[in-house]
């Protein structure tokens, strides 16, 4: 089972992206939190040690991977404690593409699915 915990669903996901989460099994799509920007360390702690239960329970029946992109110091609290039960934590790749209008001027950012890469 592959969960995706992060702001994306896997409904949006490309062809491309698909494929490549199904060799892990099942996709399971679980939203990233709000992370609320004026907690501390010991709130994000909370934060981490709720998800980690989570998905330890979807993980009793079956090998889980979790593809897990957000905002920063939460997703190294969780990466960390998945890992140390010997959860894999994988992050998806993209290539940047920038279509400019005028000179220095951003009009569109497209970023195009290249693979999944574990946190190690």
């Amino acid at each position: 089972m592959l969960i995706n915990l992060t702001n994306h669903p896997s409904s949006r996901w490309s062809d491309k992206q698909k494929a490549a989460a199904e060799v892990y099994g099942e996709i399971v799509d679980m939203p990233f939190p709000v992370i609320d920007e004026a907690g501390d360390e010991k709130y994000i702690a909370t934060l981490a040690d709720e998800y980690l239960n989570k998905i330890v329970n979807l993980s009793d029946t079956q090998s889980v991977v979790v593809h897990l992109m957000g905002e920063q110091t939460f997703s190294y609290a969780l990466i960390k404690r998945l890992r140390e039960r010997g959860i894999t934590c994988v992050a998806s790749t993209t290539k940047r593409i920038v279509k400019e209008e005028v000179q220095g001027k951003k009009s569109e950012v497209i970023f195009q699915f290249e693979r999944f890469r574990a946190y190690e």
